[in-house]
């Protein structure tokens, strides 16, 4: 992975040294678990003075964090050139939803790409429709184009890229510079790269938001999210989650933390075995297409060739034709890939996905069925292996 500039640190140092503040690790290699729910102040005065400081950093009460929350917060910060803060969350869609509440009003606008993650779409048009806030789906590949959209009411565009199920690569600089010129919010989900493999903050992005239950954890073990925030948009962002009563574990915190010093290596071997096995399935007669950014029919590789800095695990394939059973048969019979919801961990996942019901501005067409593999750590030979036997018996189900 290269650096971002000359004189940066590489990321596999970076992800090992960030947020290990010596005043909260105090001489231990790992910044201890701080659990607390009250904090004790030596007199009336003390507590009267933290109660007026503004200070991220500074123990007040338990649900505003101790130091093993704000080692990962920080660490995540630093893993984005030119952020202000981070705040955490006990999940992905918890991270999303406090974000949107953040910078939306009733009466606004939220324009969302057709390829969402489908908690994010049922975000528009659930809680937000319930407190008067539209949202708009766009396609996205739309790039440039989503100037043309923007209305009178529109107050944020979020951004998926690539999207989780069909991953077209949005131009994010784009759309970030048509929404700037009009004072717009730009919220990008980045769980698939990571800052490691697309800097969203520094790409003009102002809230970058992850899933950290999945690349950032690694484990399988923990649900956890962050927002990264911009200059000048975390205080808007701390208000917020602050008021929501939005908090994570210290113990949630830490195995975050710990999770995080082996996810460049983790990733980079992830991302190397994905685009072998993607190759692989290319080449099959019984693969109609393979949907990974990296492979130039996927939507948006030019893209992707320009702003990222590789790929990670998740990707998938459509089945040139079959039904629902033929599918089945595949994944059911899979001895190293196991069937769950999730990805980012050090295990590999096979999952049957159908876009097609989760669009509305864009039509989703398809030679077959689809299936999404999430690339865990396991040796590529093996897992190309079972998949091989997994098509076989697609045909014969076909």
């Amino acid at each position: 992975m290269n650096r971002d500039e000359p004189g940066e640190i590489e990321h596999e140092t970076r992800v090992v040294q960030a947020g290990r503040r010596a005043e909260w690790t105090q001489g231990i290699v790992n910044p201890p678990v701080w659990r607390a729910s009250t904090i004790l102040y030596d007199s009336v005065a003390d507590l009267r003075a933290a109660g007026k400081r503004n200070d991220r950093h500074q123990l007040f009460y338990g649900r505003r964090g101790t130091p093993t929350q704000w080692s990962l917060a920080d660490a995540l910060t630093e893993l984005e050139p030119g952020a202000e803060g981070t705040l955490l969350f006990p999940s992905g869609v918890a991270a999303i939803a406090s974000v949107l509440l953040a910078v939306l009003s009733p009466g606004d606008e939220l324009l969302l790409p057709d390829s969402s993650y489908d908690p994010t779409r049922s975000l528009g048009g659930g809680l937000l429709a319930r407190m008067g806030i539209t949202t708009r789906f766009y396609d996205p590949m739309i790039g440039a184009g989503i100037a043309e959209m923007i209305g009178e009411r529109t107050r944020a565009i979020f951004m998926e890229s690539p999207g989780s199920l069909t991953f077209e690569v949005q131009d994010v600089p784009a759309i970030v510079a048509a929404a700037r010129a009009r004072g717009i919010v730009t919220l990008l989900d980045n769980t698939w790269a990571t800052p490691l493999l697309f800097p969203a903050i520094a790409r003009g992005v102002d809230y970058t938001i992850l899933a950290c239950t999945k690349y950032i954890v690694g484990h399988s073990d923990v649900m956890l999210g962050s927002v990264t925030a911009g200059p000048g948009r975390y205080e808007a962002l701390r208000a917020a989650t602050y008021q929501l009563g939005q908090c994570v574990s210290p113990d949630d915190a830490w195995l975050g933390s710990r999770g995080l010093r082996t996810m460049a290596l983790r990733l980079k071997a992830q991302g190397a075995a994905a685009l072998q096995i993607a190759q692989w399935l290319k080449a099959q007669p019984d693969v109609a297409r393979v949907l990974h950014p990296a492979l130039p029919d996927c939507p948006g590789h030019d893209v992707f060739v320009r702003d990222f800095a590789g790929g990670s695990g998740l990707f998938s394939f459509m089945l040139e034709g079959g039904d629902e059973a033929a599918r089945a048969a595949l994944i059911d019979g899979l001895a190293h890939f196991g069937i769950g919801y999730s990805w980012g961990g050090f295990e590999s996942l096979a999952l049957p996905v159908d876009p097609q019901h989760h669009r509305s501005a864009t039509r989703w067409q398809a030679q077959g069925p689809l299936v999404r593999l999430q690339i865990g750590l396991e040796a590529a030979d093996d897992l190309i292996a079972d998949l091989d036997a997994g098509l076989a018996r697609f045909r014969a189900a076909r």
